[in-house]
């Protein structure tokens, strides 16, 4: 068995730092108004399971709920067909360009979501997409950063599978399907994870193109439980402890493949 280290004793601490925002939230999501008020916190002198009732009373939590579910799910599956649709172009097919092509969809990468947030919200109002759940879905259908991802894989694994398969009568497309896919599925599965992880906390782009409470997402209906003047603490952290569950429940059953695929990175 392994001895502790040096670096443990740099790893706990920063391990109880990060911990210790997730701690506080849920003692609050359990607290009294008056003790999440409290300075230093503490723990709470009963458990307010009321708080948790109120959040999904006074809003219409549930429906944030399906709507962040619904555009999560539908990016993840648009991440993962058309990034690995590109990525393999990029990575198995030359054409004129390809490579120019390549860098310059890297360059997107360093540019803020700042500075093309006016250019993208003119787009999806001349697409009359503004104050819809298709507002929210279509920038995030693809990224740059899941085509890099899907293409530095696929360079990793040997042409002699794709050749063979050919030699067989495959197609190029059921290659890539049958073949090729079924062996990048810890890399599919982190795609699947970080797209996810990523469409679900996005707070900003849905600030700007929802106004009605119909199609807000769980992070963006959350603020309402913070007011001009005064915020109810217990009822905003059960809110965001509810909100929470799904992404766990996720990184929860794609955890091995996320971390294998990492691992394999790493060897390669």
């Amino acid at each position: 068995m392994r001895r502790p280290s040096a670096l443990h004793l740099v790893l706990l601490p920063l391990s109880a730092l990060m911990v210790t925002p997730l701690v506080w939230m849920l003692l609050v999501s359990v607290s009294t108004q008056e003790e999440s008020r409290r300075f230093p916190p503490g723990l709470p002198g009963g458990i307010e399971w009321e708080n948790y009732l109120a959040a999904m009373r006074d809003a219409p939590l549930g429906s944030w709920l399906v709507n962040s579910f619904v555009v999560s799910v539908v990016c993840v599956a648009g991440n993962l067909l058309l990034c690995s649709l590109a990525g393999y172009a990029f990575a198995r097919i030359r054409f004129f360009g390809g490579r120019v092509a390549f860098f310059l969809m890297l360059a997107t990468l360093m540019v803020p979501f700042q500075i093309v947030m006016l250019p993208l919200l003119i787009m999806m109002r001349e697409l009359g997409l503004v104050d819809t759940l298709g507002a929210l879905i279509a920038p995030n259908l693809a990224t740059a950063f899941g085509v890099f991802l899907m293409r530095q894989f696929f360079t990793t694994l040997p042409r002699e599978l794709e050749e063979a398969a050919r030699i067989d009568g495959a197609s190029r497309l059921r290659t890539l399907l049958q073949v090729l896919l079924p062996l990048m599925r810890p890399t599919l599965a982190t795609l699947a994870v970080l797209t996810f992880l990523q469409t679900w906390n996005d707070f900003l782009w849905p600030l700007i193109v929802v106004q009605s409470p119909d199609t807000m997402t769980v992070q963006l209906g959350l603020q309402s439980f913070q007011g001009a003047h005064t915020t109810n603490w217990p009822k905003l952290m059960a809110g965001t402890v509810l909100s929470q569950l799904p992404v766990l429940l996720v990184f929860f059953f794609a955890q091995r493949f996320f971390v294998r695929s990492v691992a394999a990175a790493g060897i390669k």
